[in-house]
């Protein structure tokens, strides 16, 4: 059966079903309505953290620390919070339990067993910016949201979906949810995933 010309909701549900059943990603839902969407979904970001075994000051110190390096703000630059939120992505938040007590080491991620980590896919995610813009896929790694896909049908060339990732990014649109967005792609059934 020859794909050309499907719809583009048919393509997103493709590859919703691919990452909910190949891949294991659990399905957050269709956010179109839902409000506060976020790059950093912090019920689940602070869910993964407590079965880590993290006490709830060392969760909100973790978070403050992640909400400091995704603001833009002053002359900080997209790319300037993007680096630093991949620093803590890479190599953890170090925060201090108590007054006088050593710093420890918080993973936002399980480098060392991949399979403890949480990840979540949402679709048609509404994100309320200067313009409001809605990806049609946000990949989330333990509550952070890290990839960003969207789709075209496919006889709208990928391009068109690499630009439409492009203009998100602007000051006008979106920019500040791409802080922690650490892969971005655009794909359709004709030319793939780019």
């Amino acid at each position: 059966m020859s794909r050309v010309g499907q719809k583009e909701i048919q393509t997103q549900r493709h590859v919703i079903r691919y990452f909910r059943d190949v891949l294991g990603y659990d399905y957050l839902g269709y956010w179109k309505e839902r409000e506060g969407n976020s790059n950093v979904e912090e019920g689940l970001f602070s869910d993964w953290l407590q079965r880590q075994v993290h006490s709830e000051t060392i969760i909100n110190k973790a978070l403050r620390e992640l909400d400091k390096a995704r603001v833009l703000s002053g002359g900080k630059t997209l790319y300037d919070a993007n680096r630093e939120v991949y620093g803590l992505l890479r190599y953890g938040v170090k925060v201090r339990p108590d007054v006088g007590e050593k710093h420890i080491n918080v993973w936002l991620i399980d480098w060392k067993n991949v399979g403890n980590n949480d990840f979540a896919i949402a679709e048609e995610v509404t994100i309320a910016g200067e313009n409001t813009k809605r990806p049609d896929i946000v990949l989330y790694v333990n509550g952070i949201a890290l990839g960003v896909v969207e789709l075209k049908r496919s006889t709208v060339s990928v391009a068109e979906g690499i630009r439409q990732n492009l203009d998100s990014q602007k000051k006008e649109f979106i920019r500040s949810f791409y802080s922690t967005i650490q892969l971005v792609m655009a794909g359709n059934d004709t030319e793939g995933l780019r």
